[in-house]
Parts: C-alpha cells; structure tokens; sequence
C-alpha cells in the first residue's frame, strides 16, 4: 500500500492524505476544511476506486472559487494514478 499526501490550494484544507492499493483508496484524511464534510467524503470514498472518485468529485466548486476540496481530492487522486503507473 502506498502512502500519498497532497497540498491542496484555494480551499481550506490545508493537506490530503491517503493511500492506494490496486487502484483503491484506504485511510482518507483531509487537514483542516469543513471537518464533518470531508470525514463523511473519507468514508464515502474508502475501498473505492480512485478512478472512479475521482471522476465523480472533479470539478465541484465552492462559493465560486473555482475549485473545492472535493475537487482537490480528485486532482490529488489524478496524480497519485499517474505517479502510480510509472
């Protein structure tokens, strides 16, 4: 299983974190943000596949800036999948 963190920008989590295996996501965290939200996206998205995730979440915005923590969470998702096809 491989550990991943990731900065998020625009949003106020601060940082992501999660591992994957075989394409999965396990032990979903996300540092500061709307703590009930991304605890409830953390469950959600535990033993999923982050292809999947990823696809539903990108894109979601909040309070029209652009991006949100969901959508952060699917670009962090994005490059732990090409840093793991590498």
């Amino acid at each position: 299983m491989k550990e991943y963190t990731y900065t998020p920008t625009g949003v106020c989590a601060r940082k992501i974190s999660f591992s994957l295996e075989n394409g999965r996501i396990y032990g979903l965290s996300f540092e500061g943000g709307c703590n009930g939200n991304l605890k409830a996206i953390g469950r959600l998205a535990e033993g999923q596949p982050a292809e999947r995730i990823a696809a539903v979440l990108k894109g979601n915005d909040c309070k029209g800036r652009g991006t949100s923590c969901a959508d952060q969470l699917s670009k962090a998702l994005e490059q732990a999948l090409a840093e793991a096809e590498q």
